[in-house]
């Protein structure tokens, strides 16, 4: 038996923090053009069961033809069951604006709740304020079948800017678990979670910021319901990947230097020209070095789908080069180091001071 187990897919997610509006209203259709791709790769391969570990849409507003496509996608595949557990992005607003629920969307509430396939079992809850602290004596799982259990949150010791309800690993050992298929976490995540099972974030489907950098995909499980085994492999699945690139520029002095820099490594991370790429500009520079990162985004804007460039680099300044410089430039470093700022801010002042004494715009 074949099961996708995936997460995080906020479709109708806005995209609009790095992107054009052109560029936005793109990516929105890739993400549900990727999630309508899964679901073909998924009939193709035989998949039974494509499990929605949380936060299928981003927003309680969903747009029509999001709703419409995920509606049409459930109906045109009988043959695979779609269990959905609702994450802290989703609400039930997609389904109150079904005229029929698909039989083939299975739903999980604030109760456990069990769908059975043979000898595998996938129980569930959606995690509430009211049922999170006796979730974990509540759960019954029979010894001798292959138990898949589905939750949305984070673990104990993982931040999160998101209000999300918290999974203790800990309450969760020992109870004939073989995979607990997770949902909220971003990035890829599995490991042992006693001595019969595992635990796993598949992550988000597609990256959607420089928060989300990587391949992202699904996870595919393929059981042997026989001697209750399992094949567990990640399937890399994004229509494009993000990247941040961190390029050294210590010791350049001009924006042509700093390019030639960039160019080497782009040349050496050979991306493809449909990602998403970030340069950090890192490294030690003098205070008279001179680079633009804008002149330098636009160098290089043709080689990727979307690129930008930020500087983190450090200034390399001796205290004592300025202790006795009575131009206005010396007497502009030495206030700035000697202020309470921190090294970054200072390194930002400095640069902004230079460039101005310099007559560069800022």
């Amino acid at each position: 038996m074949k099961i996708i187990h995936c997460a995080d897919l906020h479709l109708d997610s806005k995209m609009t923090a790095n992107l054009s509006r052109e560029q936005a209203r793109e990516r929105r259709k890739e993400l549900l053009r990727t999630f309508t791709r899964m679901v073909e790769y998924a009939a193709a391969n035989e998949v039974r069961v494509i499990l929605i570990a949380g936060d299928l849409f981003d927003t309680r507003n969903i747009s029509a033809m999001a709703r419409n496509t995920v509606r049409d996608m459930i109906l045109g595949h009988p043959q695979i069951d779609f269990i959905y557990l609702r994450g802290n992005h989703d609400s039930d607003n997609f389904l109150t604006k079904l005229e029929e629920v698909p039989e083939n969307l299975l739903m999980y509430g604030d109760s456990w709740g069990t769908y059975l396939y043979g000898d595998v079992a996938i129980t569930g809850m959606e995690i509430s304020p009211d049922n999170a602290a006796t979730m974990y004596n509540s759960i019954v799982l029979e010894h001798d079948k292959f138990n898949i259990v589905t939750l949305h949150g984070q673990l104990e010791n993982y931040k999160s800017k998101d209000q999300v309800q918290v999974i203790s690993l800990n309450d969760l050992k020992n109870k004939n678990i073989d995979y607990l298929a997770l949902g909220h976490v971003h990035g890829r995540l599995i490991e042992k979670l006693d001595a019969r099972g595992i635990y796993c974030y598949p992550g988000c489907l597609e990256g959607r910021g420089f928060d989300e950098c990587g391949e992202k995909g699904f996870m595919l499980l393929d059981i042997d319901e026989d001697s209750r085994t399992m094949n567990c492999e990640f399937v890399p699945f994004a229509a494009r990947t993000i990247y941040t690139l961190p390029v050294d520029v210590g010791g350049v002095m001009t924006t042509q230097e700093a390019a030639e820099r960039i160019e080497r490594a782009i040349s050496d991370a050979n991306y493809s020209s449909g990602s998403l790429v970030k340069i950090e500009l890192t490294g030690e520079v003098e205070v008279d070095a001179e680079f633009s990162c804008d002149f330098l985004e636009d160098m290089f804007s043709d080689y990727f789908y979307y690129e930008k460039v930020e500087d983190r680099t450090r200034l390399r300044v001796n205290y004592a080069d300025y202790e006795k410089d009575a131009s206005l430039k010396g007497e502009f470093i030495r206030m700035v180091l000697s202020s309470d700022m921190s090294e970054e801010e200072k390194t930002e002042v400095i640069r902004c001071g230079i460039m101005a004494l310099s007559g560069e715009e800022i």
